[in-house]
């Protein structure tokens, strides 16, 4: 058993052979691979690999790279012909309707491959073999026809797949992801299958689309009951996300007395969102009785406000998108000022300072609602004090032209959680959305200086369509995918996803691995020392000790750990009990009286799963009575109250 758990990990190591390992750290560290002897074996181009030397170790079982012309390569049947082709794109297999666009072509031999070598990828108008996997023996050979690049994912953005398909197992998992979900995309699907798969690929909580909600609909009240209790039942919490000041379809069209202005005059019908005039009384008081409605009629788990500010993101130079240039809004200015800011768009055109001081008006406007929503979930949680709070603001430290551009100013703002207790969830803005996964820890760098909450500090990753020149595709997938993934959860202590439905299918069974982060692994006598900053899920298939303890927190293949450095090692001793999966922060985890006990802690509600059935809770020493809910024949699912505690769970 020691042998085979071993043997798990150790395949969770790459080595590199030479002294150019060019983006292949990047490439597999993406995905939780960590440097050291091991199964997987990169020969980057030019390097010396003699077939006499690497073709037993590849029978014998490892997996290797391999970059371009090389006598290894020939040895195993890639050869070189003497006709060339100039690659600018190429086709995967998986997705044969992708554009894979390389942004600068190359001059490369066309290959002939073994029969019954994998093609994975291919040269898009010739059909030239670029990326096959072949097996030998025990063991299997990626070929490229070419490097991977500076980047990692700049040609071959599926390599992480290949590699997959070849044997690789991914080592680790986080199970603390965060993703958008639009109902208007899922009406027909099983919310059930949806739950499960959300759940695998480590989502944590679901932040489900409020507008669509908003106004009381039998059929769609419904559909919502069975997708929260679906979430749950696969420890999953789901969160109102509101738009505001969008609301809703029906609301727009109901009160055009109240809908927000242009600088032309226009209804604010801008891209999706139809923006409201929150500033006015009447539609403010109307808004709030709305969203009370909506968060009491359903079991929400918490509040996401999101994107609370103005358009747009080109700011006074486009009139026809900027707002607010509402009635009321004018009128306050005004008075404050001397003069109509829609001035600003014909006879104070040419003013700087007047724009300036509008501009700081506007950011004071924007502050002004967010504090006014926070103080209205503070009333809300009065009621549902189980309910968690986030707060997503668009980045304006990177892109400091944000607060001009759409009023956003997170310095403004972000003395409230000296007050209140949220997550701020930092949305990087359309305008970096081509920048590599590296703006991630400069974003959070620069807001260690504008307050000291950093754990309640998050990312929001947007994975979707960019509008600018980008390469090799124009939405992130694959190794690009798990790079900013990756990066980003080192960089913050929560990754959120927009949006769930934009992964695409082939880069789903990975999204749990790249968002995990393990800072240490080694053996030493007989165990396994893992240490992660936010905990991790390892490959684990029988009883185990945590730092001498019996541990309680695991499923058949998966032993979850806590913050921190432990060590693990197999054990005969089984738990009476086993947490197989828990969505809150674990701390720490025992068995202790015919049960289990764990400590956490938890903005939101946690649950966990549980193998057996529990007949007595203590919370902080004190029996409780709480609602255990069957699964199935051998799951449990239990809700736990929000906070810092410590539960103890006897088993039936």
């Amino acid at each position: 058993m020691q042998f085979l758990i071993s043997f798990l990990l150790l395949s969770a190591n790459y080595q590199i052979v030479g002294d150019e390992p060019n983006a292949w750290p990047n490439i597999l560290s993406a995905i939780g691979m960590t440097p050291g002897n091991g199964r997987i074996v990169v020969i980057p181009a030019g390097t010396h690999a003699a077939p006499e030397v690497w073709l037993p170790k590849i029978a014998a079982g490892s997996l290797v790279v391999l970059e371009g012309e090389s006598p290894l390569a020939e040895a195993l049947g890639v050869h070189a012909t003497s006709k060339k082709v100039t690659v600018r794109s190429i086709t995967d297999l998986r997705r044969p309707k992708l554009p894979i666009i390389w942004e600068r072509g190359l001059e490369l031999p066309v290959f002939t491959v073994p029969t019954g070598a994998m093609v994975f990828s291919k040269e898009r108008w010739e059909g030239a073999p670029v990326m096959v996997g072949m097996r030998h023996g025990q063991g299997a050979v990626l070929w490229l026809a070419a490097s991977a690049g500076k980047l990692g994912y700049e040609r071959f953005p599926y390599i992480p797949q290949a590699l997959t398909e070849l044997g690789m197992e991914a080592p680790y998992q986080s199970n603390r992801l965060w993703a958008f979900f639009d109902t208007s995309y899922r009406q027909r699907a099983d919310v059930d299958y949806l739950a499960t798969r959300w759940r695998r690929a480590g989502i944590a909580a679901l932040h489900v689309a409020g507008w669509q909600q908003y106004d009381a609909d039998p059929e769609r009240d419904a559909y919502l009951k069975r997708l929260i209790e679906a979430c749950h039942r696969n420890a999953i919490l789901v969160y109102a996300w509101l738009e505001l000041p969008h609301v809703s379809e029906k609301f727009w069209n109901s009160h055009p007395q109240w809908r927000e202005k242009t600088a032309i005059g226009q209804d604010a019908h801008l891209d999706w969102r139809k923006l409201m005039n929150l500033n006015n009384a009447d539609c403010a008081k109307a808004v709030t009785d709305g969203v009370r409605s909506l968060i009491s009629r359903h079991e929400w788990d918490g509040v996401n406000l999101a994107e609370l500010y103005f358009e747009s993101l080109e700011g006074m130079e486009n009139p026809a998108r900027f707002t607010p240039m509402n009635a009321d809004v004018r009128a306050r200015f005004h008075k404050e000022q001397g003069f109509d800011p829609i001035e600003l768009f014909g006879a104070r055109a040419g003013d700087a300072a007047a724009k300036a001081t509008f501009l700081n008006f506007r950011a004071g406007l924007a502050k002004e609602m967010q504090e006014t929503w926070l103080g209205e979930m503070a009333l809300i949680r009065r009621t549902k004090p189980y309910l968690d709070l986030v707060l997503t603001h668009v980045d304006d430290r990177f892109d400091t032209r944000m607060r001009d551009l759409i009023g956003a100013d997170a310095a403004r703002l972000l003395p409230q959680l000296d007050k209140q207790d949220f997550t701020f969830l930092i949305e990087d803005p359309a305008t970096i959305w081509h920048l590599g996964p590296q703006r991630y820890p400069q974003i959070a760098d620069r807001y260690k200086a504008l307050t000291p909450h950093q754990s309640k500090l998050a990312i929001d990753i947007n994975i979707v369509d960019r509008y600018q020149d980008v390469y090799p595709t124009k939405q992130q997938t694959g190794v690009e995918l798990f790079q900013l993934l990756h990066v980003a959860a080192k960089a913050f202590p929560r990754v959120a996803l927009y949006f769930e439905n934009s992964i695409v299918a082939e880069d789903l069974p990975l999204v749990a691995s790249a968002s995990a982060v393990v800072t240490r692994y080694e053996v030493v006598g007989g165990k396994t020392i893992v240490e992660s900053p936010h905990g991790v899920g390892i490959p684990w298939i029988s009883p185990a000790l945590v730092n001498g303890k019996l541990w309680p927190v695991r499923s058949e293949k998966t032993i979850w750990l806590p913050p921190g450095a432990v060590a693990v090692e197999p054990t005969s001793e089984d738990a009476p009990l086993h947490i197989v999966d828990f969505n809150g922060q674990l701390r720490s985890a025992s068995v202790e009286r015919n049960g289990v006990v764990i400590a956490y802690h938890q903005l939101s509600r946690a649950i966990a799963i549980v193998d057996r059935e529990v007949v007595y809770f203590e919370i902080d020493g004190m029996e409780v009575s709480m609602l255990l809910i069957k699964l199935d024949e051998r799951r449990f699912m239990v809700m736990l109250p929000g906070g810092q505690h410590v539960v103890w769970m006897g088993a039936k």
